[in-house]
């Protein structure tokens, strides 16, 4: 090590960690690692580590037997933007509130919110389909409570929503009188009562078209988005992510997150690196939203990365809405939003233009769909991405394998209460009452795979990694009566820190920038309470990050 003409060590480091530290490099375990101007210069030993001090300036941080040391985790797919938004520009239904508590309680309370604040839309979130459905609210219902002010409520998954009339009617799919102009949106339905006209029921596609006539510039501004940002990065950090990928930047139909988290950045208060995806709706005309997508990219910077098209190519499987094979019991087979060619022809335009492919599938059939068009349409290095991925074909593993395929899943989902499987049955077609959610074969067939977290529809599931790893490794939900859920799919411990981390920033195109506790590398890195590597495998849950560095700061700490 050399010495400068004040007699300095030239690469003193700032920091020195010494730990159990597992790198997320091929799986290795270092003993310490050394940081200066944010990044790590050098990992391996505590005796090559000392090397790198420098009296006086160099922090010296010792975990030795208080837990592990790790790269800091990714989300692959979440809706941090939409679940906090909603806390701020909404009303939070409950999982566990039934159709007479909404009618009687919650909306009456939202429609006094929206008047006592002057606001243009009374909008919700979370109701439960499966509580609502014999007793579904209708139109008429939401009318009796608000008539004058548009009324939406979007459901736990995001997947269906209830609308008053005069919602109904500023969208044009009827007016005021019952006239119904619009029988169906493309990608959706529109439920229709004894009488002819809506029921005020929408799900998928049909809820996302209503939705974008609401008046969604006052309900979300610029100033909204950043305050929601800041709730992000608190929660982010804290649980230990400094990568995530929002799965809907424009949920409001405007580029105001966009906005916002480039306001962030520039202000130097953005500690992660934050991934937005720009969807575009089946009943969208494609050639202008692609555009949309393409001028959102001018918000880009150092942390934001707003390089991704996301697509709905189905709904989910449990719902009915999920493009499957075999058919559900009922001889039906789902709901499909785009057809073969268009999203071919989409996924063409995308990547020939810089942008990646983020697509949602959940059946068989659909994830066949999205293969096809990155096959037919994509460029293998543009990493296009299947999220959730439910079932996949056999045949199609090797062809996302060749066609460097990527996908972000949800490994918290492997777990059920004792009992669910009887009730799927007769409700999601013969042979997936019991198989959700391939894990194991991604890492088999040697593709890459994200953890993600699908923040705020968790079904009951964990949100932050430990929680999560300790699901992908047991197939069960700590405190839940259930058994293993798919265990053939299930994956060591490695491999779900692989899935939380690396694979994230490959995901993100960032794998040689983050990603691992790598000489060269930022350093992003967790201080964890508890070694979740060699822990008996039923605790790994209740490890908590202790501290989390962004570029080689403390951002987030418990003390």
């Amino acid at each position: 090590m050399s010495m400068n003409k004040t007699g300095k060590k030239e690469n003193g480091a700032d920091l020195i960690v010494y730990g159990r530290i597992f790198t997320s490099d091929q799986n290795q375990i270092a003993e310490a690692f050394a940081v200066k101007d944010g990044r790590f210069v050098y990992v391996g030993d505590r005796e090559g580590a000392e090397a790198f001090i420098e009296e006086g300036r160099t922090e010296i941080l010792d975990h030795t037997g208080k837990g592990l040391v790790m790269p800091s985790c990714g989300n692959g797919h979440a809706h941090y933007s939409m679940g906090y938004a909603l806390q701020s520009v909404g009303t939070i239904v409950g999982g566990h509130a039934d159709p007479d508590q909404f009618l009687k309680e919650i909306l009456p309370a939202a429609v006094k919110k929206a008047r006592d604040t002057g606001a243009t839309t009374v909008f919700g979130f979370g109701w439960g389909y499966t509580l609502f459905k014999d007793h579904m609210p209708t139109r008429q219902q939401l009318d009796a409570i608000c008539s004058d002010i548009p009324v939406y409520f979007a459901d736990e998954e995001g997947h269906k929503g209830l609308a008053n009339t005069l919602c109904l009617v500023r969208a044009g799919i009827m007016k005021e009188d019952g006239t119904v102009l619009m029988k169906e949106v493309r990608g959706g339905e529109i439920a229709m009562g004894p009488d002819g006209t809506p029921t005020g029921f929408l799900s998928e596609q049909a809820g996302t078209y209503v939705r974008s006539f609401l008046d969604n510039d006052r309900l979300y501004t610029v100033d909204t988005a950043k305050e929601v940002m800041a709730k992000i990065q608190e929660k982010l950090l804290s649980e230990g992510y400094t990568m995530y990928i929002d799965g809907w930047g424009p949920y409001f139909y405007n580029d105001h997150f966009y906005q916002g988290a480039r306001q962030m950045d520039d202000a130097g208060e953005m500690h992660f690196i934050l991934g937005l995806s720009y969807e575009i709706e089946s009943w969208m005309d494609i050639d202008k939203a692609l555009a949309r997508a393409m001028d959102a990219r001018k918000y880009a910077s150092r942390h934001v990365r707003p390089d991704w098209v996301k697509l709905f190519m189905d709904g989910t499987v449990e719902s009915g809405s999920g493009f499957v094979d075999p058919l559900y019991p009922d001889g039906h087979q789902g709901l499909v939003n785009w057809t073969e060619e268009e999203a071919t022809d989409i996924t063409r335009k995308a990547n020939g233009c810089g942008m990646s492919m983020h697509v949602h599938t959940m059946g068989n059939k659909a994830v066949n769909r999205a293969v096809n068009a990155f096959v037919s349409g994509g460029k293998d290095e543009m990493r296009n991405t299947l999220v959730h991925v439910r079932n996949v074909n056999p045949e199609d593993w090797k062809r996302m394998a060749d066609h460097n395929i990527y996908a972000t899943a949800g490994m918290h989902w492997h777990h059920f209460p004792n009992g669910v499987i009887e009730i799927l049955k007769g409700v999601v077609p013969a042979g997936m009452e019991d198989k959700f959610y391939p894990m194991k074969s991604y890492f088999d067939n040697g593709l890459n795979v994200s953890s993600h977290s699908d923040y705020p529809a968790l079904g009951g599931s964990p949100d932050d990694p430990f929680g999560i790893m300790e699901i992908a490794v047991t197939g069960v939900l700590s405190g839940e009566n259930g058994a293993p859920l798919w265990p053939e799919e299930l994956l060591t411990r490695e491999q779900a820190l692989t899935a939380l981390t690396i694979n994230c920033a490959k995901q993100m195109f960032l794998e040689d920038e983050r990603g691992s506790i790598s000489e060269g590398k930022c350093a992003d890195f967790l201080l964890v309470d508890k070694d979740v590597l060699s822990c008996p495998v039923n605790e790994i849950h209740t490890a908590r990050t202790i501290a989390t560095y962004f570029e080689g700061k403390k951002v987030f700490s418990q003390n």
